[in-house]
């Protein structure tokens, strides 16, 4: 079995096209979003209606949920808060309906998808070696994907060492042998230099999963983040990935 797995899609339609595209031209039996697909961007209506149509697993991000007010905004920055307001604003029934039927976690045969860790589903960022040990202690699957850093990383234990870290576009994971912590990147708003959308592949058959980085029209996506009022800071770092 093959799955394209997908995380922070931060109603960016351009970036999910574009990665879509691509995960239809290797055609896996089924896509797995880790969540976060509102908040930041543009388009939140389109986003929930295409991840909602072509996704089999999808997770609530704390994006997503702070713009259903099941979360407070105050912890958010003032970009990311003012995204959340206007989200608000424009949100559809149908695409908030989608939403509240979410969860931050979920099980698999042999894997635990979290939007942040395990060790905190909706706000843990899994970005230094004490978050990843006690992420690998607090699950027993040897497979965990996690998303919400926004950074591809491919870390591995082996019940005494830890090693690997960031994943850059053409890393490949190899899964037949120590455990795996994957996060396939953000879709909508990378934050690892590199601008290009990140999503993952996973082959179970193979024991083997790719990490791909995808183009898209940054320009059109930072137009109507424009457009729409939403904070400049939003458009600038979508040419940068930082």
């Amino acid at each position: 079995m093959r799955v394209a797995v997908v995380s922070d899609i931060h109603a960016n339609l351009p970036a999910l096209e574009a990665v879509l595209h691509a995960i239809d031209e290797d055609a896996p039996e089924a896509i797995w979003c880790l969540g976060d697909v509102v908040g930041y961007g543009p388009h939140p209506n389109e986003c929930c209606a295409v991840v909602r149509e072509r996704t089999d697993v999808c997770l609530a991000g704390n994006h997503d949920l702070a713009v259903l007010g099941s979360i407070s905004i105050d912890e958010f920055s003032d970009d990311a808060a003012a995204a959340a307001r206007w989200t608000r604003t424009v949100l559809a029934d149908d695409a908030r309906a989608f939403l509240a039927a979410l969860q931050p976690s979920a099980e698999r045969p042999g894997v635990a998808l979290f939007h942040g860790s395990p060790v905190d589903p909706v706000w843990s960022y899994v970005l230094d070696e004490q978050t990843a040990f006690e992420s690998f202690r607090a699950t027993a699957a040897p497979l965990v994907l996690v998303g919400h850093s926004h950074v591809a990383l491919d870390i591995w234990f082996d019940g005494e060492t830890l090693g690997g870290g960031l994943a850059p576009a053409g890393a490949e994971a190899d899964l037949r042998g120590p455990r795996r912590l994957l996060n396939p990147g953000s879709v909508g708003q990378p934050r690892d230099n590199d601008r290009l959308a990140s999503w993952l592949l996973i082959d179970f058959d193979a024991g083997r999963a790719a990490f791909r980085r995808d183009p898209y029209p940054i320009d059109e996506t930072q137009a109507a983040i424009r457009e729409r009022g939403l904070p400049e800071t939003l458009a600038a770092r979508l040419a940068t990935g930082q």
